[in-house]
């Protein structure tokens, strides 16, 4: 499988902790409700399962945003929840009231009957990936993605979205065994799922760990960090034209565990807007100037994040100020050519609303790349 070559590699070259001329930026949720463009996409789509699953439709709108802004990187369009569903969950979208699953998995007998789907259920995915690829035709990188194993157990158990995880934190406490069976299924469908859209021409891979925030300080690190580990070291490391294929792990809430996360084979961990990126740049140093012992060759060296997505409903010179304050929080950039360093990509700290104007998207990239830039002169 051959693709055209690579013309944009700012995004590619910052996940693996190289210089670059200006601060790389994408967006989280790019593709979706903001854009008019999108909205009269899935119209004709009949619906967002009618979207995500139609080749031609989800190769549109993941090109649609590019086509407005001059972004570093494409993603995927798709949803976190197709694994699950090819597990025959049965998943489906009310207009307004978000993802639903058919089956809830909650006691022994849903748990014995789990199992990591054949990929082939996940063929519209794949071919998306391939023809997303093409139609970029090197313009940008393209980002495939999966939610982590716990993002997935939460909807699994819940049965969509929820305010209180009490389903899924019930069988965690009850049954902690029925939850380990849950999640080492998920992980090792994952790490499949996400090696089948490298194999289809993904340049880069995302673990959406949405809802690792939510759980307590210990069960953390043993029911979601565990197994996001557990996909990270199956994951390819080259994609079909050889190159490196990096990958980005997002938790949301999660800055508090930054040091429990240095240990994880990833290239970039993603930060919501709770922390401090010079903070948190100061715990990727660190641990770049302590080589591991272990043998792991890839450690993370790269942040993304972190601006609050409501800023984007500010007037657009508020929008450019927090643009250059994120960017200023991080520091001076790395600049250093002949050296690996710690390196930031500009991403919001969660998905992008509905709601956003899209003008104020254009000021945002403007600003991140006109400062960026200046700020390595």
């Amino acid at each position: 499988m051959s693709f055209a070559p690579l013309l944009n590699t700012t995004f590619l070259r910052a996940c693996l902790g190289q210089a670059t001329e200006h601060t790389p930026i994408w967006l989280m949720r790019q593709a979706g409700r903001y854009l008019p463009e999108y909205c009269a996409t899935r119209a004709k789509a009949g619906s967002f399962m009618g979207l995500a699953t139609n080749v031609d439709y989800a190769t549109e709108v993941t090109l649609q945003p590019l086509a407005r802004y001059p972004l570093d990187a494409s993603i995927l369009f798709s949803d976190i929840l197709t694994v699950p569903d090819a597990m025959g969950l049965g998943l489906s979208f009310q207009q307004g009231e978000g993802p639903k699953f058919e089956k809830v998995v909650r006691d022994e007998a849903a748990v014995a009957e789990l199992a990591v789907p054949d990929m082939d259920k996940l063929r519209y995915v794949f071919d998306a990936v391939t023809s997303i690829r093409r139609a970029l035709n090197g313009r940008v990188p393209l980002i495939g993605f999966s939610g982590s194993p716990w993002t997935l157990a939460c909807y699994m158990v819940e049965g969509g979205g929820s305010q209180d995880y009490r389903h899924v934190k019930t069988l965690m406490y009850a049954r902690p065994d029925l939850m380990h069976r849950v999640l080492a299924i998920n992980a090792d469908a994952v790490a499949q799922y996400l090696n089948a859209q490298i194999d289809a021409g993904a340049q880069a891979v995302m673990v959406f760990d949405s809802w690792g925030g939510v759980l307590a300080d210990g069960a953390f690190q043993e029911f979601s960090l565990a197994y996001t580990a557990r996909v990270l070291t199956q994951l390819k490391r080259h994609g079909t034209d050889g190159a490196v294929v990096p990958r980005v792990v997002f938790t949301k809430g999660g800055g508090q565990w930054l040091p429990e996360m240095m240990p994880l084979a990833c290239d970039v961990l993603g930060l919501d807007w709770t922390t401090h990126l010079g903070r948190a740049r100061a715990v990727l140093a660190d641990a770049l100037a302590h080589p591991a012992t272990d043998g792991q060759a890839v450690r993370p060296t790269a942040l993304q994040g972190n601006i609050d997505p409501n800023v984007l409903f500010a007037p657009p010179e508020a929008v450019r100020a927090q643009a250059r304050a994120v960017l200023d929080s991080f520091g001076t950039p790395h600049i250093d050519a002949a050296r690996p360093g710690v390196t930031h990509i500009f991403n919001l700290g969660h998905g992008i609303s509905q709601f956003t104007p899209p003008e104020h998207v254009e000021h945002l990239v403007d600003e991140v790349h006109r400062h960026s830039a200046q700020m390595r002169r």
